[in-house]
């Protein structure tokens, strides 16, 4: 496991160290004293973020999380492009939930009903909106709305982006490790088990 570690150190090389935002803690899971970060650039419209999500998020969840060995961000990638029209208002939907504590329910909505073989589906039809506001009491449901349309809110959504692109993010979902000072952008093409060997590997 050790090999597997040091290999995938080598195979995605670390970043200089930057000017990091203050992450939006209501897009944020675990404790901020975790000796790991991994900030998560996905986007609602990318079949491998819900992947990510359903699967590998519950693992994580569960091995590191909430055992506060891993702080985990979600930052916000809208992507562009066929398929992906409705990639902004998603993420300005869920940014917005966030400042009222909903994240987690929006985004699972958002993943959970992301097909693009059903006509029902928002990532065909564009009903963002209804499927946001169906995990919503309705005097959320009044704040979010108010909320989407912050310029504040507007900003962090193109922020989070910027910040990628920075980073180098390319594909989605990236998660960005954040240990001893370094950061290390890793796909989501590596293996779990890979990921693993890499956060529990000294540093």
């Amino acid at each position: 496991m050790k090999l597997l570690a040091v290999a995938l150190a080598v195979a995605f090389p670390c970043l200089a160290q930057m000017m990091i935002p203050e992450p939006d803690k209501g897009k944020a899971l675990g404790s901020p004293t975790a000796p790991i970060t991994i900030e998560v650039f996905s986007d609602f419209t990318c079949p491998h973020c819900k992947h990510f999500h359903e699967t590998e998020l519950p693992a994580l969840m569960r091995d590191y999380i909430v055992k506060g060995k891993v702080y985990l961000v979600s930052r916000d990638f809208p992507l562009t492009g066929p398929e992906h029209q409705y990639s902004r208002q998603a993420a300005t939907y869920a940014t917005a939930a966030a400042r009222i504590g909903k994240y987690e329910p929006v985004a699972d909505a958002l993943f959970a009903n992301q097909d693009f073989t059903k006509p029902t589906s928002w990532v065909v039809n564009g009903q963002v909106w209804e499927c946001v506001a169906a995990v919503l009491t309705p005097a959320e449901r009044t704040r979010v709305q108010a909320l989407a349309k912050d310029p504040g809110v507007v900003a962090e959504v193109e922020r989070e982006l910027q910040e990628g692109l920075a980073t180098g993010v390319n594909s989605t979902p990236t998660l960005v490790v954040n240990r001893g000072g370094k950061r290390f952008p890793i796909p989501s093409t590596v293996d779990y088990s890979l990921l693993r060997s890499f956060l529990d590997a000294p540093k």
